[in-house]
């Protein structure tokens, strides 16, 4: 049976200051490099088999893929890549706290 995995990012350092992102390029978290670990660890613990990978051009979804492919042991497989699959671009929100931005 084919299986399709859909993974979100780990958590970035503008995640973790609730900014919104877009298309900005925050790296991963230390929380997120751990997320994107465990995500490996789960996916070998389901012996899920992954055969082919897609992201976007952020590097914390690379990021992401590639420790969650570390974990799983398979460096050396494809990546699609395309910025279809970046994160929605916020123009003018763009860094702005949503919480503050949500009180104004």
């Amino acid at each position: 049976m084919k299986q399709l995995v859909l993974i979100r990012h780990g958590q970035s350092l503008w995640n973790a200051e609730n900014k919104f992102t877009g298309w900005v390029d925050s790296p991963l978290s230390e929380r997120g490099i751990q997320e994107a670990m465990k995500a490996g660890k789960l996916i070998k613990e389901f012996d899920v088999d992954i055969q082919i990978a897609f992201t976007s051009f952020l590097s914390r979804a690379i990021d992401t893929l590639n420790l969650l492919l570390k974990e799983l042991d398979k460096n050396n497989l494809i990546v699609n890549k395309t910025w279809n699959l970046n994160e929605r671009h916020y123009g003018s929100l763009t860094g702005l706290n949503k919480e503050e931005t949500k009180k104004k």
